[in-house]
């Protein structure tokens, strides 16, 4: 039996559940914007430790409001090259130019040394990115810097929710982060992001840069019987979150810590399985963290002789689903004209690492099929 790279859980009572607030939004006829949306906010603000929670429609909506709320137009902003491509075009977006940083191997997230040697007297925030759900170990000592250097820390929690580092959830370490509702992520909800901050001019003008820039919410106006006229006050957005796409996303919220441990358990036996293949990195807890293993990711020996591919298509010729790894975001074609200096560890990262199945229709046979698959498509390259 075929074995996906991911599966988004909805079981009968989640579906059903769903199915009731949608009823419950559609015979209000509030749609955007309406307690459901509200109800959303105020739970997942609950759950990640912030004072404000903002729905949007995409987790790259929430992180480029995000960067227009800290003033990075026209100045520079720093992020790391191994992540997906929206976290760079975020920042562009937002009238930022662009510093890509390398990575540290261990953690895939911003190298701490690397970032010190690019800020400068132009950078107007760095946004560290939580790569397959883990927050970097380096997170505090990142944060120390920003702050030193008059420089805004922002967070890319799009694989995040309900990660911690140190007692303290995604979201609390920057001025604010962005979270992903995308059916890859832990809690899907078909699109959909969210803006967690403690800051409340941020998060009013978070309000209003989702909305057309507008005064007033259609919330408001709704409440007010329609009364309340709105004023422009800057050029905003149509980043809104429906109360369809929130009934998804409040259910996910109340099943995420169950989602967690599950994928913590397979994250934890595939490690066990993996332990005997020399020189074979993956993602892992930080001391004093827990990751959600949004993914689980796979870097194969430095020097290896078979190439990630060559793993890749072992592992689809026996039905089983990977996915290529992180990307190399400064190497595509629309940064193409970017300048940038070589990131050696990213460019390596990006060729020889792989991402394995993990979501909650994987079993622990699965497990081992899929790491004796690889196994066997190692050792297959390696001369007798």
């Amino acid at each position: 039996m075929r074995v996906p790279p991911a599966r988004i859980l909805f079981p009968p009572e989640d579906r059903a559940a769903i199915l009731s607030m949608i009823d419950e939004a559609l015979t209000s006829g509030q749609l955007t914007l309406g307690a459901i949306g509200r109800e959303l906010e105020e739970a997942f603000a609950v759950r990640h430790g912030t004072r404000h929670a903002v729905a949007v429609s995409s987790g790259t909506a929430a992180l480029e409001i995000i960067l227009r709320a800290v003033g990075v137009n026209g100045r520079e902003v720093v992020v790391p090259a191994n992540t997906f491509f929206a976290t760079a075009a975020a920042a562009t977006h937002a009238g930022a130019r662009l510093r890509f940083v390398d990575c540290d191997p261990q953690t895939m997230a911003i190298d701490a040394a690397d970032l010190a040697r690019c800020l400068n007297a132009d950078t107007a925030a760095v946004v560290i990115v939580h790569i397959g759900g883990s927050i970097t170990p380096a997170i505090d000592e990142i944060a120390q810097l920003c702050a030193a250097r008059g420089v805004q820390l922002v967070e890319d929690a799009a694989h995040a929710h309900g990660s911690a580092f140190d007692g303290r959830s995604a979201g609390q370490f920057g001025r604010a982060a962005s979270f992903s509702f995308y059916p890859t992520k832990v809690m899907a909800g078909g699109e959909g992001g969210m803006i967690v901050t403690d800051d409340d001019a941020l998060a009013a003008r978070a309000r209003r840069l989702r909305e057309h820039g507008m005064s007033v919410s259609a919330a408001d106006r709704h409440a007010s019987g329609g009364v309340v006229l709105e004023q422009y006050l800057e050029t905003g957005f149509n980043f809104r979150m429906t109360d369809i796409q929130a009934a998804v996303g409040l259910v996910q919220l109340q099943r995420l810590p169950a989602m967690v441990a599950g994928r913590r358990e397979q994250a934890a036996r595939y490690r066990a399985l993996l332990a005997d293949l020399p020189g074979i990195i993956t993602n892992r807890d930080p001391a004093h963290g827990t990751s959600n293993y949004q993914s689980f990711w796979v870097l194969l020996p430095e020097g290896c002789p078979v190439s990630r591919n060559e793993v890749m298509q072992a592992l689809v010729a026996e039905d089983i689903s990977p996915r290529r790894g992180i990307m190399a975001s400064h190497l595509e074609p629309a940064y193409a004209d970017e300048p940038h200096i070589p990131l050696p560890v990213t460019e390596r990262i990006t060729n020889d690492s792989l991402i394995l199945p993990l979501h909650h229709e994987v079993t622990a046979e699965d497990q081992e099929r899929i790491v004796s698959v690889l196994a066997s498509a190692l050792e297959a390259g390696v001369p007798g």
